[in-house]
């Protein structure tokens, strides 16, 4: 573990904040996954998204968080939220995964959003997925408001009684030890909390991978992307409801 988590803070370090940066920059530079993310801002249930016929009342999950889910510059059925749907749904689980991602965003900006998602869906989720935190650390806002705004965001979901898994992130080791050691405590901390799973770290096994990367060496493509989907589809689907059999 210690290894593992050497070689991504330091072998791949310039990869890491410059996705980072990307992050933070990407609605200005890509306006067609602009188009993706800022729908996610709206209504719908995730059904559209894919582009599957699927049952109504199909459970279904929501990914709320930067570019990371938003699906920079790839195809509509490449994103994350497609991705993961079609993970689920090769796993045999049935659901639908609304992409609820918006290039840039800092836990304040996806708090202040939060509600009026919800308030716009079409059903209430299932499942939440929650990734947002990374720009903060990349703009140097302080671990406590990034942990204040999470932290507001999980009593929302769990005050609607919506279950979460919430992606992590880790530090940049520039941001200095202190920083680091502040910031990356917040998601175990936060995935202790009841209704809460904790999926460490969102690029693990992507990041560094040329072959998993957009020709920036910046954002996963659409292999990475799958690769991600297909690790996250099992905590996914673990906190999916299991449908009820109809009585003979």
């Amino acid at each position: 573990m210690a290894e593992w988590r050497r070689r991504v803070q330091y072998g791949l370090v310039i990869g890491l904040c410059q996705l980072l940066v990307a992050c933070g920059g990407a609605e200005s530079t890509a306006p067609e996954q602009k188009n993706d993310g800022r729908a996610a801002e709206g209504v719908g249930t995730g059904k559209e998204a894919a582009g599957q016929d699927m049952a109504a009342d199909a459970p279904l999950v929501v990914a709320f968080g930067d570019s990371l889910y938003a699906g920079y510059q790839l195809a509509p059925k490449e994103g994350l939220a497609p991705q993961l749907q079609a993970a689920l749904t090769a796993a045999g689980v049935t659901a639908h995964v609304h992409n609820a991602g918006v290039s840039g965003d800092t836990s304040a900006a996806g708090l202040q959003r939060l509600g009026f998602v919800l308030d716009n869906l079409d059903q209430k989720p299932a499942l939440m997925l929650v990734g947002l935190g990374g720009n903060d650390m990349l703009r140097g806002i302080g671990p406590e408001q990034t942990r204040a705004n999470l932290t507001a965001m999980l009593d929302e979901l769990a005050k609607r009684k919506i279950p979460v898994v919430l992606t992590g992130m880790l530090a940049a080791p520039n941001m200095g030890r202190d920083y680091g050691a502040k910031f990356e405590a917040i998601f175990p901390d936060l995935g202790k909390r009841n209704g809460v799973t904790l999926y460490p770290f969102i690029l693990d096994g992507v990041v560094g991978n040329p072959d998993l990367m957009l020709g920036d060496h910046i954002h996963p493509n659409a292999k990475g992307v799958q690769k991600i989907a297909a690790s996250l589809a099992g905590a996914v689907a673990k906190q999916l409801p299991v449908p009820q059999m109809p009585a003979e």
